[in-house]
């Protein structure tokens, strides 16, 4: 199969969707690769590496004409739509259900697309997803102490205070990898931490983790409610992958937090779990609504960009040599938790969370693989 890396082009957008080691291990397998000029020189691959590692570099019109295959970071803007040839598989991150426009565009043109964030295997992991959100809680933490700051606009607290002061209080709404993450690093900075989930056996899990320094409550409006007046930092940590994220805090709630409290948005690839959530860039990563400070930026790891590069490929690659030895339909069919990772297929939207999220007739994968 020929396999095709354009550049990256969100704003701040480093990360890069095939490493030269990764480009290695495909053109060992038998495959040919294209990789768009400058695709990895943000986080130091340069195109010499590339080429040493058996890829052509060229230009991105080139890297679209020639794939069978387009792996990407993250979901393809508009500006890219055009790219894009008929019938082509697109193995990238792709939150649809919070992006309307994408999802039309990749039924009409028949894109048979893989989603990173919805590949789960048979216990309910998400390979793909998982570095990444361990990643963004961990900065969902940092970015809280940074942004709660009197000169960002926040309240001017120290995360872990100093003797004779009040420690940072962190709320983190979701135990999930995100959450976990976030108050692992919140509690290393000194932070008074409380973390809500629906599961009680998973707060018992993390209960046990933390050695009971940390305090856990039963997620509900009436938790979220009293813990609003009293949290310097929230992290919205909620993900129903492939579907839209729940409102948990609603614009009237603000009115009960103190002012300069930051709101750090974790899902707001799938649409945010604030209401008052927007989606920000690294160049302008907060707003400021009613005096609460919300930062909400849709790549996060983009911000680590090595890193996360190298966390990324490591989980994407297996799956991906799949989707280019075996072709597509063979390797869903041969692989369940790719199967699952399938969003659409030939004009038929075939994830659940998707269709319902824009009223599309939904198709399940194995009835659109036939």
């Amino acid at each position: 199969m020929t396999i095709g890396c354009p550049k990256e082009i969100k704003v701040h957008e480093y990360r890069v969707g095939l490493t030269p080691a990764n480009v290695q291990d495909y053109k060992n397998a038998g495959h040919t690769i294209y990789i768009e000029k400058g695709a990895g020189e943000g986080i130091g691959f340069s195109d010499d590496m590339y080429k040493s590692a058996g890829a052509t570099v060229t230009s991105k019109e080139e890297v679209f004409e020639k794939a069978d295959m387009i792996i990407k970071v993250k979901e393809p803007i508009a500006v890219e739509y055009d790219y894009f040839k008929e019938n082509s598989i697109l193995y990238t991150y792709l939150h649809l259900a919070a992006d309307k426009e994408l999802t039309h565009m990749l039924l009409k043109k028949n894109i048979r697309s893989v989603a990173y964030e919805t590949i789960k295997t048979a216990n309910n992991g998400l390979p793909c997803l998982a570095p990444m959100s361990a990643i963004a809680g961990r900065l969902a933490s940092q970015e809280g102490a940074k942004y709660i700051e009197k000169t960002f606009g926040g309240s001017g607290i120290l995360m872990g205070g100093v003797p004779g002061t009040p420690k940072a209080k962190v709320t983190i709404l979701g135990g999930g990898v995100v959450g976990l993450n976030a108050a692992q690093i919140a509690m290393g900075m000194g932070a008074d931490v409380t973390i809500l989930d629906i599961s009680a056996e998973r707060l018992a899990y993390i209960d046990q983790m933390f050695d009971m320094r940390i305090k856990t409550l039963i997620s509900n409006r009436g938790s979220i409610e009293a813990l609003l007046p009293e949290s310097d930092i929230i992290v919205g940590a909620i993900l129903l992958p492939g579907a839209v994220a729940p409102k948990l805090i609603k614009k009237d709630d603000l009115k009960k937090m103190k002012p300069g409290s930051v709101l750090v948005d974790v899902a707001i690839d799938q649409g945010g779990c604030f209401e008052t959530s927007k989606a920000t860039t690294h160049s302008e990563p907060t707003y400021i609504i009613d005096k609460i400070v919300h930062y909400c930026v849709a790549n996060m790891p983009g911000a680590v960009a090595q890193t996360s590069t190298l966390a990324l490929t490591n989980a994407t690659l297996p799956y991906g040599l799949k989707l280019a030895t075996m072709g597509l339909e063979e390797a869903c069919k041969k692989d369940p938790a790719l199967l699952e990772g399938l969003n659409t297929y030939k004009g038929k939207c075939t994830y659940k969370g998707v269709a319902e999220a824009f009223g599309l007739e939904y198709t399940s994968a194995e009835k659109a693989l036939g």
